[in-house]
């Protein structure tokens, strides 16, 4: 897990100079939808309202590392490493997405916020879309997918 500002992008050899560039571009004015960047890379832009801890689900992917960003609103984003969790749903190889139950151990909190980004590899869950206080509150994020080869 990759916690930082959109300003120090470039600094994650990671991440290519078109994955970067097409995140240094964005501006809330973005039209919600997916973005293809590259041959290995796309995004999607949504816009949702946060929703309460309990309907969230933690998830992880086996094919792509997430880079998670919003442009407006705030959000919290729980983590935890993939070992030991329990699934709920089985990984869909169609949809590279799998569910677990939440655990009972303690689990990482980071509070999204506009052009901070969390880049998820695929030994992490993450519990996305909770709400960051006790007001649920309208996000416009972007979901860009990168393709892991370990």
């Amino acid at each position: 897990m990759i916690i930082d500002n959109l300003t120090n992008i470039t600094k994650y050899l990671i991440i290519s100079k078109k994955v970067s560039d097409f995140l240094l571009s964005l501006t809330p004015s973005i039209q919600t939808g997916h973005y293809i960047i590259d041959d290995t890379s796309y995004a999607n832009v949504d816009v949702y309202e946060t929703k309460d801890l309990n309907i969230c689900k933690f998830e992880a992917h086996k094919k792509y590392i997430d880079i998670q960003m919003l442009l407006e609103g705030e959000e919290r984003l729980d983590l935890a490493a993939t070992e030991g969790l329990k699934v709920s749903d089985f990984y869909s190889e169609e949809k590279d997405v799998m569910f677990f139950y939440t655990p009972e151990r303690s689990v990482d909190s980071l509070y999204l916020m506009p052009y901070k980004f969390a880049m998820i590899f695929p030994h992490e869950a993450h519990k996305p879309q909770i709400k960051a206080g006790n007001v649920s509150k309208k996000v416009k994020k972007v979901v860009v997918k990168i393709k892991y080869n370990p």
